[in-house]
């Protein structure tokens, strides 16, 4: 499987989910904001390489799923306002494109 496939599946499943406020959606880089910290404390201790390379892929993936959630809920707010006759904040070009900037 692609890395594509893998991240269309990763928009589909979130799209499905319930829609995350901002605040909520803020939550997962705080996380990943802490676990950089101590990505970085690792590095300064000299620790194992492979537990840091370990840690940076989980910052890495942590980020990933921010981005799709962001997109995820650019989707549903342009089907929300399609539903309700208005015009979507984004056109589906510009969805495409920020979806193709995570994949």
């Amino acid at each position: 499987m692609t890395d594509e496939t893998e991240a269309v599946r990763e928009v589909v499943n979130l799209v499905t989910e319930e829609t995350d406020s901002w605040a909520e959606v803020l939550n997962r880089p705080r996380r990943a904001q802490g676990q950089l910290a101590a990505v970085i404390t690792m590095i300064e201790a000299e620790r194992d390489r492979k537990e840091v390379v370990t840690q940076l892929a989980a910052v890495s993936h942590a980020l990933d799923r921010v981005g799709f959630k962001v997109v995820a809920g650019g989707i549903r707010q342009c089907l929300t306002e399609r539903q309700w006759g208005r015009t979507p904040p984004l056109s589906e070009a510009e969805l495409e494109k920020l979806f193709l900037t995570l994949a």
